[in-house]
């Protein structure tokens, strides 16, 4: 039993913290009655009316270790999830780029496994079971989607045993949050019965990451629902339960065996992996062609232009940049916009282009544009004169009681050493 303030982990990537007691799933059975782990374990009564089979069309398949339910649903692949299709014909260089992993560029479509779960609890451990796990594939040119139910605990090896199955085509798995959250419990689950995971050799896209690096500065939330409103234009229907719900209405089908509810859950679990599919889409197009204007809002553009510069697009980085500050940016994403340009310029030794930015930067008191100008008329230009000018500039940004405290001394420090070099070389 886990008792008082206790941190959890959700798996759309922010944190919750309540303070109750929370009993393992060993617990919550023990409470229904059942043996864990024994061998004559029951699933609930078939004869139930609203037992799994007749409340969702799906269907028993055997495996060698045993039964699961699954419930399967197709699309077409011109099938939308608001604005984006579920897959692009699009080049996958700069997603295998940011990834590290250069297998992504010359995947197949076929290649791709979308995943997502639905946990017994939010904070993983070997405790928690993944009860339903849907998981979406193209296969004879449609979207397969396959949501595998674990209709009872004695039922999981047959639900590891048929995921693993289906995946066994595919070569990547996209998921979200998935290297923190899906991903180790169900490494756990396959271990927990002395299987190695099937996993360790896929490549692994985690679209929080990369959601974050995109829509960070204009989002304050990343989660895939905000992400689905936000970027694909999409909202869930009244269908739709909130995830922290969502262990408490399967362990009230494990005591009533009444499945009306968890139809909420497959319908929330299914757009979670649609949502996947159509983000990735949407994502691997922006930046396949980030200059044709699809991408309207100048936060989005700096975002891409970053992530570019990052993986070494140089040139492409600098016209998004230009492209940001011309369509109109927050005055502090200017600023940085600015500086970030001039460091390029810097780098590149085109001096004349990153003079007139550091200038646009040191009229909003930024520091660092004062420092990199004195640089450069001292070490470049030779100029003395304007090299303290700049640092006498730049110790007035100090002084500034607006200046933080904590970095005042050092700054304070370097710049009157470098103001001392300075009159000795103008005077000497």
């Amino acid at each position: 039993m886990i008792y008082g303030k206790l941190p959890l982990t959700h798996k759309f990537g922010f944190i919750h913290q309540f303070t109750f007691s929370m009993p393992s799933l060993s617990d919550q059975l023990k409470s229904l009655g059942v043996q864990v782990g024994a061998k004559d374990l029951k699933p609930p009564p078939a004869t139930n009316p609203y037992s799994i089979e007749r409340v969702l069309n799906g269907r028993i398949l055997s495996t060698s270790l045993g039964d699961t339910y699954v419930v399967e649903s197709r699309y077409p692949l011109d099938y939308t999830q608001g604005t984006s299709l579920l897959w692009t014909d699009q080049p996958l260089n700069l997603l295998a780029s940011w990834a590290q992993d250069e297998r992504i560029n010359d995947l197949a479509p076929q290649a791709f496994a979308f995943l997502d779960t639905e946990t017994t609890g939010l904070s993983g451990g070997t405790g928690t079971y993944a009860f339903l796990i849907g998981v979406g594939r193209i296969q004879s040119g449609e979207f397969y989607l396959t949501q595998f139910f674990m209709r009872d605990p004695v039922y999981e090896p047959g639900q590891l045993a048929a995921l693993e199955e289906f995946i066994a085509p595919c070569s990547a798995l996209v998921t979200f949050n998935g290297k923190s959250f899906d991903m180790p419990l169900l490494h756990t689950r396959y271990l927990s019965h002395g299987w190695t995971p099937p996993f360790s050799d896929q490549a692994h896209i985690d679209l929080l990451h990369l959601a974050r690096r995109l829509w960070r500065d204009r989002l304050p939330s990343r989660t895939l629902p905000n992400l689905e409103l936000q970027i694909l234009g999409t909202t869930r229907t009244e269908e739709d339960v909130p995830g922290w719900m969502i262990p408490q209405i399967f362990f009230d089908y494990l005591r009533s065996g009444d499945a009306r509810p968890l139809k909420s859950i497959f319908y929330h679990n299914a757009m979670d992996v649609l949502s996947l599919a159509a983000l990735l889409s949407h994502i691997i197009n922006m930046l396949a062609e980030p200059l044709n204007g699809q991408v309207e809002h100048s936060l989005d553009i700096i975002a891409m232009a970053k992530l570019f510069e990052e993986q070494g697009f140089t040139d492409l980085a600098i016209q998004l940049y230009l492209q940001g500050i011309d369509i109109g940016l927050p005055e502090e994403a200017a600023i940085n916009t600015m500086l970030r340009l001039a460091t390029i310029h810097k780098r590149q030794e085109n001096f004349a282009k990153a003079i007139p930015l550091w200038e646009q930067a040191a009229k909003q008191q930024q520091l660092h544009a004062h420092v990199e100008l004195a640089k450069y008329y001292e070490h470049r230009a030779q100029n003395f004169q304007q090299a303290i000018f700049w640092t006498e500039s730049a110790l007035s940004v100090v002084n500034d009681p607006n200046f933080p405290k904590h970095e005042k001394p050092f700054w304070k420090s370097e710049l009157e050493h470098r103001l001392k070099r300075l009159h000795r070389k103008h005077h000497g």
